[in-house]
């Protein structure tokens, strides 16, 4: 398949600019085998449960990544930190005038960074002065990482709402966004039907989100991001249980956990044709047109039924990505029924 079978029109007043007033206060788009999809609230996905399923959220906490600081010329940058490296360097994307190696900025907090390497992917390698502990550093002087769609600055309750009631584990750039409609009396319901509940961890990067730009798919290289499975999440999956995802990111360290036990990191690419080893369903918001979350949902839920359902979001004008609605498919021939 090619990029242009990915593509779909939005009207940009439904992109979500904020979240609902409660967390669970967003809508479902519920894709069936045979029939049109259905629309109610999200609070309705217990009925989708029977009880006996295994459902696996990603605990990642969003970072507040973003760092405006300024070159020793006097001229403003923004820093947007990816991940942290060894020995106190981090990786990162830098925003202003191309910087040559060995340029120095400096950052809020009495920091200092240092650029080391600039890589092919367009990332730069720095070198933090000044900085004892990354993540304490960065909830002091960072700024939430609003994905570029929502067309306003970060406000307080962001800090908040831009984060599952779940993380744990700092680490990621942007919010595993299914996860965002659940509350704990949610989840407590669930497991008062039976559901086990259990996590991944897999911190958002580049990987994620950097948009697709070949039209053959089989070009398209994915970046890598960190993940982990805990031992009780992987015994949950040996028990023969439906496995239920809230999120692209839990469907890619699963059954990137399941190609390679041992692995650390994912850079899996899954599109129509893949052979899902793990999933059986999918909570997932809307995802931008031909973008590589997209193409997963569609290689889950079949390319033509995906497509159909997001036109019908489209006309029941259902609110769209990071701050949005949500949608729950099954994998044609699930245990999950």
């Amino acid at each position: 398949m090619r990029r242009e079978d990915f593509h779909y029109d939005l009207p940009p007043e439904l992109v979500a600019q904020r979240p609902a007033d409660a967390r669970d206060g967003s809508r479902l788009l519920r894709v069936h085998p045979e029939g049109p999809p259905t629309i109610g609230p999200f609070a309705g996905i217990l009925d989708a449960f029977r009880g006996g399923e295994v459902l696996v959220v990603n605990d990642t906490r969003v970072v507040p990544a973003r760092v405006r600081g300024h070159k020793e010329s006097g001229g403003a940058v923004e820093v947007f930190i990816v991940e942290p490296l060894p020995e106190g360097r981090v990786l990162a994307l830098v925003r202003g005038k191309r910087l040559r190696g060995g340029a120095a900025l400096t950052l809020p907090g009495g920091a200092r960074a240092v650029l080391v390497e600039r890589r092919a992917d367009g990332t730069v390698e720095l070198a933090l002065e000044g900085v004892d502990a990354l993540w304490p550093w960065l909830d002091a002087v960072g700024e939430v990482p609003l994905p570029p769609y929502i067309e306003r600055a970060p406000e307080a309750s962001d800090r908040g709402r831009y984060q599952t009631v779940f993380a744990r584990a700092p680490g990621a750039v942007a919010a595993p966004t299914a996860g965002l409609h659940f509350t704990p009396v949610l989840l407590d319901a669930l497991r008062a039907r039976g559901v086990d509940v259990h996590t991944v961890t897999l911190h958002v990067g580049l990987g994620t989100f950097l948009p697709v730009r070949a039209d053959d798919l089989d070009t398209h290289v994915m970046h890598s991001e960190r993940f982990s499975v805990p031992p009780a999440t992987r015994a949950a999956l040996e028990s023969g249980r439906p496995v239920v995802a809230v999120g692209t990111t839990v469907v890619r360290a699963l059954e990137s956990h399941a190609r390679d036990p041992a692995a650390d990191r994912t850079a899996l690419f899954i599109r129509p044709g893949f052979d899902f080893r793990v999933i059986d369903g999918l909570i997932t918001n809307f995802h931008l047109p031909e973008s590589t979350l997209l193409m997963l949902v569609s290689a889950l839920g079949g390319h033509d039924r995906v497509m159909g359902a997001y036109r019908a979001a489209v006309s029941a004008r259902l609110r769209f990505f990071s701050y949005g609605d949500a949608m729950l498919l099954r994998r044609e021939g699930a245990r999950w029924t």
